[in-house]
């Protein structure tokens, strides 16, 4: 049998990107313990309906921490208090009767407020866009052992691969760096066979175009702690030395043109 919670609720309400925003209190009652932090809003949402309120605005979709749809900070944090844990996936049992809430959409210049909790997270498309890809030729599928990829490879390639995109990392950042999203995208390609012929070309492109919306890493290391999916801190090393050969290899190409 599961407990209720009665909880105070700060939660950020803005109408547009250009209008000014604030803090607004409720108070939700008997909320189980067992409920999910987005079913606690869905919740307060059905009541301010009711009641003839405009609904709060936030981010969500499959609810199953795979999406990277959802994304607000919670009491400071990015996702709350639970590591390795997007917010759809954090559960109100976390939480104490009586405790005082604190909800607000990601902080950072890149990622402007569109309403309420919800926020524009485009430019992370706009890195994918410059070189998140790999071409080859249209076809046949190739048999499965044709590219053989090494065990080590291959997982780290999938580690890599398990961002989901959600941003976490950007708006826990005290420079709004976006330097472990970009390092996911870029390494999940780079490490693999199939990603070879495009690898300096991708990574000259997406770093460059993640430094037109974004801060630069300082190694605070709060990417990490705030990922839902732990993308390890190696993979901006990685993006790193990948960045200084492409300066060498592309120009070394365009001179040879």
């Amino acid at each position: 049998m599961s407990n209720t919670l009665n909880l105070t609720l700060q939660i950020w309400r803005q109408e547009a990107t250009d209008a000014p925003g604030s803090f607004q209190s409720y108070t939700v009652r008997d909320v189980p313990d067992d409920a999910s932090f987005l079913e606690m809003l869905d919740t307060l949402n059905e009541t301010l309906i009711d009641g003839g309120s405009v609904p709060i605005e936030f981010p969500h979709d499959c609810r199953e921490g795979i999406c990277g749809t959802c994304g607000v900070m919670v009491n400071g944090r990015a996702h709350g208090q639970e590591k390795g844990t997007a917010v759809c996936q954090l559960h109100m049992r976390k939480f104490n009767d009586g405790d005082t809430i604190i909800i607000e959409p990601w902080r950072a210049t890149a990622f402007p407020v569109l309403r309420d909790l919800v926020v524009d997270r485009s430019a992370l498309d706009d890195i994918v866009a410059a070189g998140g890809f790999v071409s080859v030729p249209t076809g046949n599928a190739p048999d499965a052992n044709e590219i053989p990829i090494p065990k080590d490879v291959a997982e780290s390639a999938m580690d890599a691969a398990s961002c989901i995109g959600c941003g976490a990392c950007v708006a826990a950042c005290p420079n709004s760096a976006a330097q472990l999203f970009t390092a996911a995208k870029l390494w999940h390609l780079n490490s693999l066979p199939q990603g070879q012929p495009e690898r300096y070309r991708r990574s000259e492109a997406m770093v460059d175009t993640m430094e037109q919306f974004f801060g630069s890493c300082t190694n605070h290391g709060e990417c990490y702690e705030a990922c839902p999916k732990e993308i390890s801190l190696d993979f901006i090393a990685y993006m790193n030395r990948d960045y200084v050969k492409s300066k060498l290899v592309n120009r070394k190409l365009a001179s040879q043109r």
